[in-house]
Protein backbone atom coordinates (compact mmCIF):
# COMPACT_ATOMS: atom_id res chain seq x y z
CA UNK A 1 0.00 0.00 0.00
CA UNK A 2 1.09 3.38 -1.12
CA UNK A 3 -0.18 5.46 1.93
CA UNK A 4 -1.35 3.19 5.29
CA UNK A 5 -2.74 6.51 6.56
CA UNK A 6 -5.06 6.55 3.40
CA UNK A 7 -6.22 3.06 3.94
CA UNK A 8 -6.69 3.42 7.89
CA UNK A 9 -8.96 6.32 7.70
CA UNK A 10 -11.00 5.09 4.50
CA UNK A 11 -11.16 1.58 7.28
CA UNK A 12 -12.76 4.26 9.99
CA UNK A 13 -15.04 5.94 7.45
CA UNK A 14 -16.34 2.60 6.32
CA UNK A 15 -16.87 1.32 10.26
CA UNK A 16 -18.35 4.62 10.94
CA UNK A 17 -20.80 4.41 8.29
CA UNK A 18 -21.25 0.37 8.86
CA UNK A 19 -22.07 0.95 12.57
CA UNK A 20 -24.34 4.49 12.15
CA UNK A 21 -28.12 4.29 13.03
CA UNK A 22 -30.18 5.67 10.05
CA UNK A 23 -30.08 9.49 11.92
CA UNK A 24 -26.66 9.69 12.12
CA UNK A 25 -26.29 8.18 8.64
CA UNK A 26 -28.73 11.65 7.74
CA UNK A 27 -26.53 13.17 9.32
CA UNK A 28 -23.35 11.98 7.98
CA UNK A 29 -25.04 13.19 4.35
CA UNK A 30 -26.13 16.31 5.02
CA UNK A 31 -21.93 16.95 5.72
CA UNK A 32 -21.20 15.13 2.82
CA UNK A 33 -23.58 17.48 0.36
CA UNK A 34 -21.95 20.51 2.52
CA UNK A 35 -17.89 19.05 1.51
CA UNK A 36 -19.26 18.70 -2.00
CA UNK A 37 -20.70 22.34 -2.32
CA UNK A 38 -17.41 23.50 -0.99
CA UNK A 39 -15.63 21.92 -3.25
CA UNK A 40 -17.79 22.85 -6.13
CA UNK A 41 -17.35 26.39 -5.03
CA UNK A 42 -13.72 26.28 -4.72
CA UNK A 43 -13.54 24.56 -8.28
CA UNK A 44 -15.54 27.75 -9.49
CA UNK A 45 -13.31 30.22 -7.70
CA UNK A 46 -10.26 28.25 -9.53
CA UNK A 47 -12.12 27.73 -13.19
CA UNK A 48 -11.86 24.13 -12.31
CA UNK A 49 -14.85 23.39 -14.38
CA UNK A 50 -14.66 19.41 -14.03
CA UNK A 51 -14.08 20.02 -10.06
CA UNK A 52 -17.09 22.46 -9.97
CA UNK A 53 -19.10 19.61 -12.00
CA UNK A 54 -18.14 16.46 -10.19
CA UNK A 55 -18.98 17.89 -6.84
CA UNK A 56 -22.18 19.54 -7.65
CA UNK A 57 -23.37 16.41 -8.55
CA UNK A 58 -22.34 14.86 -6.07
CA UNK A 59 -24.55 17.06 -3.81
CA UNK A 60 -27.34 16.77 -6.29
CA UNK A 61 -27.59 12.78 -5.36
CA UNK A 62 -27.32 13.28 -2.17
CA UNK A 63 -30.56 15.67 -1.83
CA UNK A 64 -31.41 13.58 -4.46
CA UNK A 65 -31.09 9.92 -2.16
CA UNK A 66 -33.06 12.26 0.78
CA UNK A 67 -35.63 12.72 -1.15
CA UNK A 68 -35.95 9.31 -1.87
CA UNK A 69 -35.48 8.30 1.58
CA UNK A 70 -38.85 10.68 2.69
CA UNK A 71 -41.62 8.70 4.17
CA UNK A 72 -44.02 10.04 2.30
CA UNK A 73 -47.06 9.31 4.83
CA UNK A 74 -45.48 11.48 7.48
CA UNK A 75 -46.20 15.52 7.50
CA UNK A 76 -43.26 16.36 7.38
CA UNK A 77 -42.48 14.85 4.33
CA UNK A 78 -44.88 16.66 2.72
CA UNK A 79 -42.88 19.70 3.75
CA UNK A 80 -39.19 18.75 3.03
CA UNK A 81 -39.86 17.22 -0.77
CA UNK A 82 -40.30 20.62 -2.27
CA UNK A 83 -36.98 22.14 -0.43
CA UNK A 84 -35.76 19.30 -1.30
CA UNK A 85 -36.55 19.40 -4.69
CA UNK A 86 -36.15 23.50 -5.18
CA UNK A 87 -32.32 22.79 -3.34
CA UNK A 88 -31.86 20.12 -6.30
CA UNK A 89 -32.92 22.68 -9.00
CA UNK A 90 -30.77 25.72 -7.52
CA UNK A 91 -27.74 23.21 -7.46
CA UNK A 92 -28.67 23.00 -11.56
CA UNK A 93 -28.85 26.02 -12.10
CA UNK A 94 -25.81 26.71 -10.21
CA UNK A 95 -23.41 24.60 -12.28
CA UNK A 96 -25.23 25.68 -15.83
CA UNK A 97 -24.72 29.70 -14.42
CA UNK A 98 -21.44 28.98 -12.60
CA UNK A 99 -23.32 31.04 -9.66
CA UNK A 100 -21.12 30.98 -6.28
CA UNK A 101 -23.98 32.85 -4.78
CA UNK A 102 -26.21 29.89 -5.47
CA UNK A 103 -23.96 27.88 -3.63
CA UNK A 104 -24.20 30.03 -0.63
CA UNK A 105 -28.11 30.29 -1.03
CA UNK A 106 -28.18 26.68 -0.84
CA UNK A 107 -24.86 25.76 1.81
CA UNK A 108 -27.52 28.03 4.13
CA UNK A 109 -30.40 25.93 3.24
CA UNK A 110 -28.08 22.38 4.08
CA UNK A 111 -26.90 23.79 7.06
CA UNK A 112 -30.25 24.68 8.37
CA UNK A 113 -31.29 21.01 7.87
CA UNK A 114 -28.04 19.80 9.36
CA UNK A 115 -28.08 21.78 12.60
CA UNK A 116 -32.06 21.04 13.08
CA UNK A 117 -31.33 17.25 12.50
CA UNK A 118 -28.15 17.40 14.86
CA UNK A 119 -30.43 19.02 17.70
CA UNK A 120 -33.46 16.29 16.75
CA UNK A 121 -30.60 13.45 17.39
CA UNK A 122 -29.27 15.09 20.71
CA UNK A 123 -32.94 16.11 22.12
CA UNK A 124 -33.76 11.65 21.12
CA UNK A 125 -30.45 10.88 23.16
CA UNK A 126 -31.49 12.58 25.98
CA UNK A 127 -35.12 11.25 25.83
CA UNK A 128 -33.49 7.19 24.89
CA UNK A 129 -30.60 7.51 27.47
CA UNK A 130 -32.49 10.28 30.40
CA UNK A 131 -29.19 12.38 30.66
CA UNK A 132 -30.81 15.64 30.86
CA UNK A 133 -32.70 17.18 33.80
CA UNK A 134 -36.07 16.71 34.62
CA UNK A 135 -37.83 16.69 31.37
Amino acid sequence: MANPYAAQQQAYQNNAINTASPGELTLMLYNGCLKFIKLAQKGMEEKNIELKNTNIQKAQKIIQELMVTLNPEMEISKQLMPLYDYINRRLIEANIKNDVAILDEVTGYVTDFRDTWKEVLRLNRQQTFGTGGNA
